[in-house]
């Protein structure tokens, strides 16, 4: 074909190519072996040990890719517990326990007792989205989560009814998992690699909600407090909920006493209980109306 337009692209796009392959109407033992399949659509080469650099380069494109088309400028990070109920979930969770043993009624009891979060991850997140804040012609301050249950539902939940878009941030498991419902679809990402997906967490974040949770959360907060500690990363609102919970599981300030980190360390992140403390630490940082 005879195309004279300066502006249009002279090689086919690999979609055409793949098309023009499909199509092909010769079939031989040649073109049918794995070696004569285009790369990019060759999955077993794809998975290849040797070709983990480029997944990596895949995990990190696509998102980005995806959320600048969304236009989303920042994001409103939250993490927390895959476990925690709901206040309507809380009871029963206590009364399935009642038939276990000593440990597994406390430990049920201990969850019950933080439902509470739930609700204030849903409010944060809801008087955030109801925000709409816009700069630069992007969405400033979208919520993003690990796209789970619990914490994570809520934050999504919270965003989706204020009618906002959110991000679920997912990631492959052994167990059977899913996104939670109230994730926007095309927002709704799957990853590999838990580095990337730490990655893309932090990529937007200018606001990091944290609430009670396992190692999973651990590994997130930790993280974030060394990459601004040390430098590679600037300060942000932190907000640490559930000041009983965190000073039971980590005591902060002996690592202080113990030299290994400095008392000023201490004031990377800010205690928070409730929804409305955390966006007051949020615009006094930003200087945002309240």
């Amino acid at each position: 074909m005879t195309d004279k337009e300066l502006t249009n692209h002279k090689f086919y796009h690999a979609g055409e190519e793949s098309r023009f392959a499909d199509e092909a109407p010769d079939r031989t033992p040649q073109t049918e072996h794995p070696a004569y399949k285009l790369a990019f659509r060759d999955t077993d080469f794809l998975l290849r040990d040797e070709l983990r650099p480029v997944r990596f380069q895949l995990e990190l494109l696509k998102p980005e890719m995806l959320l600048d088309e969304a236009r989303v400028g920042s994001t409103m990070v939250m993490y927390g517990s895959a476990r925690i109920p709901s206040p309507d979930q809380a009871q029963a969770k206590i009364d399935a326990a009642k038939n276990g043993d000593e440990f597994e009624q406390k430990v049920a009891q201990r969850l019950a007792e933080k439902a509470k979060y739930y609700d204030e991850a849903y409010k944060l997140a809801r008087l955030i989205s109801e925000k709409a804040i816009i700069e630069e012609g992007k969405r400033q301050f979208v919520v993003c989560s690990g796209g789970g249950p619990s914490i994570m539902e809520a934050a999504n939940r919270g965003a989706s009814d204020a009618g906002a878009e959110s991000i679920g941030l997912n990631i492959i498991l052994p167990h059977e998992q899913a996104p939670n419902a109230y994730v926007t679809p095309y927002l709704s990402l799957n990853f590999h690699y838990f580095a990337l997906r730490k990655m893309h967490f932090l990529l937007r974040a200018r606001a990091v909600a944290v609430f009670p949770g396992g190692f999973g959360t651990f590994d997130e907060f930790f993280e974030l407090l060394t990459l601004i500690q040390t430098g590679k990363m600037k300060p942000m609102p932190i907000l640490l909920f559930g000041k009983d919970f965190w000073n039971r599981v980590v005591n902060f300030e002996a690592i202080a006493e113990e030299g290994t980190i400095s008392k000023k360390d201490l004031d990377l992140f800010k205690w928070c209980e409730t929804a409305d403390e955390a966006w007051t630490h949020i615009a006094e940082f930003y200087e945002l109306e309240r």
